[in-house]
């Protein structure tokens, strides 16, 4: 758990237009973090030599593909309530003379497998975020034999090895990419599905992370976050056949020409060692921002959850970070209302978030994952007890976002214009520190890193002046 995660799917879309004979429509609807949007950008990649393009709207799909996340409350039963609607279109499709392949990818269908073909037997495809580069030959075995392919296994070879090259950048934009180069996690936290359903860790190798990267910078990708569920236990292969770590590899993808930022999520702390944080201190590249969760501060249920650290730990990590970057600024993430937590382990995570302090955070209440330690343990917490902690912990998290957002106000920073802003003239970016930044601008500038002057505090963005001297650059 880690991974910023979204509230409802994205849906990867494209020309609506009408497909030539040879042309097959594919439309993609994600739900869940970062590496799910890259691993959908991935299956579209090794679908295109079958001939399938993104389509808007699944009534003009030949292909849906739901990419599915099994980490927030009920994910299963949001899955089955859309496949009920996509069963209707494609029985109206079928009407028409059409078929419709629909696939269900991702970690529900690692976890439930047969079940989804059980409950919903129009899905033809069941396949695990490990085998999506086998999704061309499930594709040929569900049309040939014409009932459901289910494919959740862990294969031996690594589905990075067997991808065609990434076709384009990822989202957003044309000038920020994610890319992902570790997957998978050893280490078994009570409350966490994610051993189970992306399997143990495993590293790209550098040869095919800088190659990614270069063509992402050769078409005009200017910041890159690397994407992993345990991102900084990353040990790929090296081309001089040593292990490299992430410090390492952060030092090489910083001399891609046109690569000027660099971001990585999510962090373990037990990962974080002394060469990244010195990484930190040396590569003007690598962003004054990170996400390390720690989710509680109480060294009772940091142990029941499996943690493998101290809160103090924890404090100690973030010091040296700050040592090494003065301007380094934290996200975490939190959960509530863990088994066993006490009114004094809640206290001692509130502590926590008083002695840190985190530009941003995400915080949930605890709730069980099916397979998990913690689904069973004794002493589960009440959900009034889990919502009024919530409560108290968000209104305080909330506090330390809006008084970092307020002392950026009257200072010049470095924003990397991604797009036009919601108003006309408007055009908007990124902070270092990865807040959403308007400023009234040509769009001529966007694609470009510039000083922006700040000059107020949103909700939930920056508002600024273009520092005079860039306007006409």
């Amino acid at each position: 758990m880690g991974l910023r995660h979204a509230g409802a799917p994205v849906v990867m879309t494209g020309s609506t237009t009408a497909l030539s004979p040879s042309r097959r429509g594919l439309h993609v609807i994600t739900w869940g973090c970062q590496m799910n949007v890259y691993d959908s950008a991935r299956m579209s990649d090794v679908l295109r030599p079958l001939g399938y393009q993104s389509v808007d709207a699944p009534e003009a799909a030949d292909m849906i593909i739901l990419n599915t996340c099994h980490i927030r409350d009920k994910a299963a039963e949001k899955v089955f309530s859309e496949l009920g609607r996509l069963r209707k279109i494609k029985e109206a499709r079928k009407e028409e003379g059409a078929q419709t392949i629909i696939a269900v990818a991702g970690c529900v269908a690692q976890a439930e497998g047969q079940e989804i073909l059980t409950r919903a037997p129009y899905v033809d495809i069941v396949l695990g975020p490990q085998t999506y580069h086998r999704l061309p030959e499930m594709v040929a075995r569900a049309a040939r034999a014409g009932g459901a392919v289910i494919d959740t296994d862990f294969p031996a070879e690594q589905k990075f090895d067997f991808l065609p090259d990434a076709a384009a950048p990822q989202t957003p934009g044309n000038y920020t990419a994610f890319l992902t180069i570790q997957e998978g996690c050893d280490k078994f936290c009570s409350f966490c599905v994610v051993p189970y359903t992306r399997g143990a860790e495993s590293s790209r190798s550098v040869t095919s992370v800088l190659a990614e990267a270069r063509r992402m910078a050769e078409s005009g990708v200017k910041e890159i976050s690397l994407l992993g569920q345990n991102v900084n236990a990353y040990h790929g292969e090296g081309p001089d056949g040593t292990v490299w770590g992430l410090a390492q590899l952060a030092n090489a993808l910083a001399t891609i020409p046109g690569l000027s930022r660099l971001r990585y999520t999510t962090s373990h702390p037990r990962d974080m060692d002394d060469a990244l944080i010195n990484a930190h201190r040396d590569l003007p590249a690598l962003m004054p921002f990170l996400h390390l969760p720690v989710q509680s501060g109480s060294d009772r249920i940091l142990r029941a959850m499996n943690r493998g650290h101290t809160a103090d730990e924890y404090r100690d990590i973030v010091r040296r970070l700050r040592d090494a970057r003065p301007d380094l600024a934290l996200s975490s993430d939190f959960i509530v209302g863990h088994p066993g937590e006490t009114d004094e382990d809640f206290e001692a995570t509130m502590q926590l978030v008083r002695d840190v302090t985190f530009a941003q955070a995400y915080s949930f209440k605890y709730s069980p994952r099916p397979g998990t330690p913690a689904a069973g343990a004794p002493l589960q917490v009440p959900e009034d007890v889990k919502d009024a902690r919530l409560q108290a912990l968000q209104a305080l998290l909330r506090q330390q976002q809006d008084a970092f957002n307020a002392a950026l106000v009257g200072q010049t920073i470095p924003v990397l214009f991604t797009g036009e802003g919601r108003k006309p003239g408007q055009i908007a970016g990124r902070s270092p520190w990865l807040q959403p930044v308007h400023v009234s601008g040509p769009r001529h500038l966007i694609g470009q890193e510039l000083p922006v002057r700040i000059t107020e505090r949103l909700t939930n963005s920056l508002g600024g002046t273009l520092v005079e001297e860039t306007v006409y650059a």
